[in-house]
């Protein structure tokens, strides 16, 4: 596996790789990698001849009362990972060599009409911080495609939406998301749950499963599925900062027309905030 640190080095293996015909994958990543992040190389490297992998802990996307001195780095375990699954090729960048005049000085993405309400209402900038450096990335990278995992389904449609709007020539795979056997979301959060509460935050999935079983069922009343899985998941001992039934696309509030949805939700139990999702056709 190639290691980069620089756009000139990086550039150098790509350009070499499109000389041959070769096409390109890529997975941007904040390092700390699981199973969930193995999940998008291999389906990178399914859909490619070559996968590339960056890891770079992003400080635009970080918030005033969000520490990014302290965001988990696991450097020399993820560099093993991405060499066992067979990566091609990892970016390191560091922050002075993407934000040379820092970040005040950066141009900046914005997608507005994504990023008011959820995650972007309660980590204000966070999207903005996402879409500029990703944006940056496959500016440099030139993927053919780029595999984004749906757990985080806002950001899935940021980025999709971004490449929509500026037509750029990446296409944009969603990865469903990776469980555990309780049906657990995996997530870097999850270091910081003990077993009792790692059992008990299973609870989030089942939750989401029980709504899109009424649902299915016919039940059309969103506003109270929605206030009654906040009860329940206070019940169990969440604190939730919303659980919301959406169109798939728009991530607006579902209505009663929509046949493509998703629900969002965003939970916390103890110190730790866990975010989860899942997708309901009804066509």
């Amino acid at each position: 596996m190639y290691q980069a640190t620089s756009v000139i080095e990086l550039r150098q293996y790509v350009q070499h790789w499109k000389d041959h015909g070769q096409s390109i994958a890529f997975i941007p990543t904040m390092g700390n990698l699981h199973a969930g992040h193995m999940s998008l190389i291999e389906k990178g490297q399914s859909l490619s001849d070559r996968t590339i992998c960056s890891i770079f802990v992003n400080p635009m996307q970080f918030g005033p009362n969000e520490d990014w001195d302290h965001y988990p780095r696991s450097l020399e375990a993820d560099l093993a990972q991405l060499e066992a699954i067979g990566c091609d090729l990892v970016y390191l960048p560091t922050a002075s060599e993407l934000y040379p005049d820092g970040l005040d000085k950066i141009s900046q993405v914005q997608v507005t009409d994504l990023t008011e309400h959820y995650e972007g209402a309660h980590r204000p900038g966070h999207f903005t911080g996402v879409a500029t450096v990703v944006l940056k990335l496959f500016n440099i990278v030139r993927p053919d495609v780029s595999v984004f995992g749906k757990k985080d389904y806002q950001q899935y449609r940021v980025i999709s939406k971004m490449v929509e709007d500026f037509n750029l020539e990446v296409q944009i795979i969603g990865q469903e998301t990776t469980r555990d056997d309780s049906g657990l979301a995996t997530s870097s959060r999850n270091q910081y749950l003990d077993a009792a509460q790692k059992k008990t935050a299973a609870g989030i999935y089942r939750q989401l499963q029980q709504t899109a079983a009424s649902i299915d069922q016919g039940e059309r009343d969103f506003n109270t599925l929605e206030q009654d899985a906040i009860n329940n998941l206070g019940a169990a001992g969440f604190n939730t900062d919303y659980f919301k039934i959406c169109n798939a696309e728009t991530l607006l509030p579902a209505t009663s027309e929509d046949r493509d949805l998703v629900i969002l939700v965003t939970a916390a139990l103890g110190q730790t905030r866990l975010l989860d999702n899942i997708e309901i056709s009804l066509w």
